[in-house]
C-alpha cells in the first residue's frame, strides 16, 4: 500500500527538476458506501473501528487484496483490544493502520489528498439553472 521512495518536500526545497514518478492520488472527500467484506465475529470495539475504517474516502481505491489485509488487521485490532487484551499487538496495528492510511501523515505518505466532490448544477427543462433549489440545498448543507 505504500509508495516507496522518500516524503514529498514543499516546492521550495526541491533539487531535482523533472516530473514526479508519482503524483497525488485525489478522492472526494465523501463517506464509501461501497461493497466490503462482511466482519468476522469480533468485539464490538473492533466492530466500531472496521465501521470507521471501511468507510474511509479512499477505500474506493481498494483492490480485493487490500480488503483482505483490512480484514486481518480487524483480526489483529481484537487480538489487541478484545476481551483478553493483548498490548503487545498495538504497535503492529498502528503499523497496519498506517498502511491503510487511517491518519492524515499516513494520508500524505501513501499522497493520497481528499477534494471537495464536484457539484452537478441541476437544469429545468428550459435549461435554466434553478437557483432556488440551489439555495435550499446550501441551507440544508449548513444545518
Amino acid at each position: 500500500m505504500a509508495v516507496p521512495g522518500t516524503k514529498p518536500k514543499p516546492d521550495t526545497q526541491k533539487v531535482t527538476k523533472h516530473a514526479l514518478t508519482h503524483d497525488w492520488t485525489e478522492v472526494p472527500d465523501v463517506r464509501y458506501d461501497g461493497e466490503r467484506p462482511k466482519l468476522p465475529p469480533v468485539p464490538k470495539v473492533t466492530k466500531d473501528w472496521w465501521e470507521d475504517i471501511s468507510t474511509m474516502p479512499h477505500c474506493i481505491l481498494w483492490s480485493p487484496q487490500q480488503w483482505r489485509f483490512a480484514i486481518d488487521t480487524a483480526r489483529v485490532h481484537a487480538m489487541a483490544f478484545g476481551p483478553k487484551q493483548r498490548s503487545t499487538m498495538i504497535p503492529e496495528v498502528r503499523n497496519r493502520e498506517k498502511q491503510m492510511g487511517v491518519t492524515a501523515d499516513a494520508l500524505r505518505d501513501l499522497r493520497i489528498r481528499y477534494v471537495q466532490p464536484v457539484v452537478v448544477e441541476e437544469r429545468t427543462e428550459n435549461g435554466v439553472t434553478d437557483f432556488e433549489a440551489e439555495r435550499r440545498k446550501r441551507l440544508l448543507e449548513s444545518d
